[in-house]
């Protein structure tokens, strides 16, 4: 299955943070926390300009990005966990 997000939004996918640190002790999922570090997977056409025009987006796909802790919507596309929200959500873009 394929989404395209509309306007403003973006689809990102989480980047989970490692199970086992590195002295070797295992983090339980239950005091894990949420990810704020994803990659982005897919982006709408921008949002709507008071003149009717579409405003292009900063983020591209393939970007790696922070967001709010709570940001989005958590949904499910083949077995895989996204993340659908909007540009507004995202904090920066994380350069290489």
């Amino acid at each position: 299955m394929k989404i395209r997000p509309l306007h403003d939004r973006i689809l990102v996918q989480p980047i989970l943070e490692s199970e086992v640190r590195k002295g070797g002790i295992i983090i339980p999922d239950s005091a894990k926390e949420r990810p704020i570090e994803g990659r982005v997977k897919a982006v709408g056409k921008g949002k709507i300009g008071d003149d009717g025009k579409a405003i292009a987006l900063e983020v591209k796909v393939g970007d790696k990005v922070l967001y709010s802790k709570y940001g989005g919507t958590e949904i499910k596309v083949d077995g895989e966990d996204y993340l659908l929200m909007r540009e507004d959500d995202i904090l920066g873009i994380v350069e290489k």
